[in-house]
């Protein structure tokens, strides 16, 4: 290894710290867990950022063993992209670990990210399980019950198994979700951070990830940085996003000159809502979903995927 290399990662051990980042509207319960499991870590994070997409904080939130910081972002639109540039521009660290507030970190989370970011500076993904609704055990102590939660969570059929200690190379920047991914500060200034311009839910990660694709920083799937998805509503179709994901598609093939999203404009197409074809250019508007649309789209708590 090249000496200048080698105390560069050696320093870089010692130095590096990590912000957390989530972003919050609702979920005040899924918001606690997340932080529970924060202040469960084997190597915790040095500060939480909350970016809250409403107008006041949650209150009685859990006591933790590190700062928390939060900022507020205003708008009735969900502004995701808006949200987590405020959230990076927060930050007082160089590492970041985005996670939805939906989530719940593993104990080895924060530590194998860091770790990861010690030996290379690139933008990271670790697997993410799903749990049904009710599927949260807590001990009679209040603690997290992760036992519990390792045994009922289960991997998305699309994703790929990595092994707890594994770095994998990931070849399409595509895969990377909002859920749980790591990355420096730098890169995310680098690539130009999200593009605000996306309005609403959809496709404002993609695009994120082409950026930072074309700033040349690689993708990989990282071991030992698990997380758990929380149960919410789940529509198939999304219909209540409906017009954003039609909006931020177009946003992103105007861009790239392909679609992003394919499989929800898909069920769209499906359901008699749009004209589109993966060679299209543009979308064809036929129908807006109607309410009885919305609530026959809603899938039973037992379900996990859209």
């Amino acid at each position: 290894m090249n000496v200048s290399l080698f105390i560069t990662r050696v320093m870089n051990t010692h130095v590096l710290k990590i912000s957390a980042l989530t972003l919050v509207r609702g979920r005040r319960e899924h918001l606690i867990n997340l932080m529970l499991s924060l202040d469960a870590q084997t190597r915790p994070p040095d500060e939480l950022v909350i970016a809250w997409m409403q107008p006041e904080a949650h209150a009685s939130l859990p006591d933790v063993g590190f700062p928390v910081r939060h900022v507020f972002v205003d708008g009735e639109a969900l502004l995701l992209a808006r949200a987590r540039n405020a959230a990076v521009e927060a930050a007082s660290h160089d590492g970041l670990v985005f996670l939805d507030v939906d989530c719940i970190a593993s104990p080895t989370l924060v530590a194998r990210y860091r770790q990861a970011l010690v030996e290379r500076a690139a933008l990271y993904i670790g697997e993410v399980h799903y749990l049904a609704a009710g599927a949260v055990v807590r001990r009679p102590n209040g603690a997290l019950d992760f036992t519990a939660l390792a045994a009922r969570g289960e991997r998305h059929p699309a994703r790929p198994t990595i092994d707890e200690h594994e770095i994998r190379p990931e070849p399409d920047h595509g895969h990377l979700w909002g859920l749980s991914f790591a990355l420096m500060k730098a890169d995310h200034l680098r690539a130009g951070g999200m593009d605000e311009g996306y309005v609403g839910y959809g496709g404002e990660e993609t695009d994120y990830a082409w950026r930072l694709e074309s700033a040349g920083v690689a993708l990989y799937w990282v071991g030992g940085a698990m997380a758990w998805h929380q149960h919410h509503a789940v529509y198939a179709p999304p219909w209540p996003h409906f017009e954003a994901i039609i909006d931020n598609a177009r946003r992103f093939h105007a861009r790239w000159g392909r679609w992003c999203m394919e499989y929800w404009l898909n069920q769209f197409r499906e359901a008699g809502a749009i004209r589109w074809s993966p060679g299209a250019s543009d979308i064809d508007v036929v129908r807006y979903p109607s309410v009885d649309d919305i609530e026959r789209a809603r899938l039973p708590e037992s379900a996990r995927f859209g």
